[in-house]
């Protein structure tokens, strides 16, 4: 059974209507992480399944939660490549069905170890304009949105525009001429920026963990890279603590993971 979700979620105050509810199953938590949605086609090609996988999987070993729709082909990569327990699904139905069933197994884990959100309550079977609304939502969660691979006039690219109105950056792969034509219009149309090399563009959102590192609040604040005043507000000494220890370091007022 899922749980109706109390707490404000700033993230979600872009969107043109806060949700009226919002029902979880899973780990709470990883909404305090540092989150970055990713869409696609449910057909993607050989290159696309293999970049995004590698995209999600170099994006939580930074601390990065990775939201998706919990659909068949990218948002099921996206969804793998981060592992379960670094990943947040959003549903367009009530949290006591499992759909799609083809990816039954991936949700229940994520169930146990990831975040399930649904707008629906239990019961509610996913309609055309439960995915509207669904795709809102994991578009208003990610700090960015990544789209791997679309066509024109597909659901991604209602993502797409949800984004330009919230003030998102949108990045997308790049592809050949004749390929995803939804993104590489977005290239020519200057909506887009393109994922050139995935370590240059993950080295954004900070340093790969050390082992050892314990990955708390703590760790996640700072990955966002906030100023200095705004951790000693949140973590007090902590962040002396760190700096000492040699976790973080401290440049023109900001903190970053050393």
């Amino acid at each position: 059974m899922s749980i109706q979700l109390n707490e404000n979620i700033p993230a979600l105050e872009s969107m043109k209507k806060y949700p009226e509810s919002l029902f979880y199953k899973g780990n709470r938590d990883l909404l305090q992480r540092p989150k970055v949605s990713i869409v696609g086609t449910r057909r993607p090609s050989a290159y696309t399944r293999q970049f995004t996988y590698a995209l999600a999987q170099s994006l939580t070993k930074r601390g990065v939660c990775i939201v998706s729709g919990a659909a068949m082909g990218v948002d099921a990569i996206a969804h793998s490549g981060a592992g379960v327990e670094n990943t947040i699904a959003v549903v367009a139905n009530g949290l006591d069905i499992r759909y799609p069933v083809i990816n039954k197994e991936m949700i229940e884990a994520i169930e146990n170890k990831g975040l399930m959100l649904s707008q629906f309550k239990d019961k509610f079977r996913a309609t055309g304009w439960s995915f509207v609304v669904r795709n809102e939502l994991v578009v208003a969660l990610g700090d960015i949105l990544v789209v791997t691979e679309a066509d024109l006039g597909s659901g991604s690219m209602r993502s797409v525009e949800y984004a330009l109105k919230m003030g998102k950056e949108i990045f997308v792969l790049p592809h050949r001429l004749g390929e995803s034509l939804a993104t590489n219009r977005l290239l020519n149309e200057g909506k887009a920026t393109a994922i050139i090399d995935i370590e240059s563009f993950v080295s954004r959102f900070g340093q790969v963990a050390q082992e050892g590192i314990v990955k708390d609040d703590f760790f996640y604040f700072c990955q966002n890279g906030p100023t200095f005043d705004e951790s000693i507000a949140k973590f007090g000494d902590r962040v002396y603590e760190a700096e000492l220890e040699g976790l973080i370091t401290i440049q023109q007022g900001i903190v970053r993971l050393s």
